[in-house]
């Protein structure tokens, strides 16, 4: 999978302009019509992560793989992305249009709490099928999105906000689509996918920085599967389960902090998720059969 893509990236590499308000700690939105990408770029959008949410308005026929789903879109549809979930989509037909929009969570600091919307959650479906009818009302409300935005109105960015939040409320009263085209090599994405969000933990660099996920459950839920269908997908690709993998990662990070620091016993054990010391020495003598403190005077 491709590396988490920044709003910078987006500006630079697909429009190669940069915004002014950019890392200033301020809350970004813009909005963009799909068939001015549709012409310029690839028919295949590349599967990753993004740092930022997106609201995608699709008229033609597309595919889109989000996690390890994937769903044919026959005619339009409202997709919702949020950087918790890999994603991308492939273009079945040439005939494509349709707007997106994208913001940052600040975007909506003091007005909700965006992630909280069940269309961003992990393990949600946030791909909803149109019927012309509901088309036309989700057309008109990126019209005025653009209005707003192209106006020198000095409150259009809360008007932009409410519009958005129509956009949600208008998706969650209709019925999301279902998974209907199982990717041939789901077991194999999912396990990379995993494998991918384990890795970006390390290495573990300072005493500040610690281990966000280390259960299986943790693990499923930020690559929005159930943790059963997470242990199968891992079971047949690596042999292994969720837990020997995470256990197996923690203890080659922990071998590699006692040889090459000189944080102490308790500091280790916090960075890798321990909050207490002895269910760290616990963890390592179990796994290694040394406990960590013979470990790094064996020099092993």
């Amino acid at each position: 999978m491709n590396k988490t893509e920044t709003l910078e990236d987006f500006y630079q590499l697909k429009l190669n302009w940069m915004p002014d308000n950019l890392g200033k700690g301020m809350g970004h939105f813009n909005v963009f019509k799909l068939e001015d990408f549709v012409a310029k770029y690839c028919q295949t959008i590349p599967y990753s992560r993004k740092d930022f949410y997106k609201v995608s308005f699709i008229v033609g026929k597309n595919r889109v793989h989000y996690a390890d789903k994937s769903i044919d879109i026959d005619k339009q549809a409202l997709f919702f992305a949020s950087p918790q979930i890999p994603y991308n989509w492939e273009y079945l037909s040439e005939e494509q249009s349709g707007f997106f929009c994208i913001f940052t969570e600040t975007f909506f600091n003091h007005f909700g709490n965006i992630k909280d919307y069940p269309v961003f959650k992990p393990g949600g479906n946030p791909i909803f099928q149109l019927s012309d009818q509901d088309a036309i009302k989700i057309k008109e409300i990126y019209i005025k999105i653009t209005e707003e935005i192209d106006s020198d109105y000095i409150y259009k960015y809360d008007a932009i906000r409410t519009l958005v939040m129509e956009l949600i409320h208008t998706a969650q009263k209709l019925q999301p689509t279902l998974l209907r085209y199982e990717h041939p090599n789901a077991a194999a994405r999912i396990s990379s996918l995993f494998m991918e969000l384990l890795e970006r933990q390390f290495p573990i660099e300072s005493i500040q920085q610690q281990m966000k996920f280390r259960s299986a459950t943790e693990f499923a839920d930020q690559l929005s599967v159930h943790v059963n269908h997470l242990n199968r997908a891992l079971k047949d690709t690596t042999g292994k389960t969720t837990t020997q993998i995470i256990g197996e990662r923690i203890v080659q990070e922990a071998k590699a902090l006692l040889k090459h620091s000189n944080w102490n016993i308790a500091e280790i054990g916090y960075s890798l998720g321990f909050e207490e010391p002895p269910h760290f020495i616990n963890f390592f003598k179990k796994s290694t059969q040394f406990t960590p403190r013979s470990f790094r005077a064996a020099g092993a």
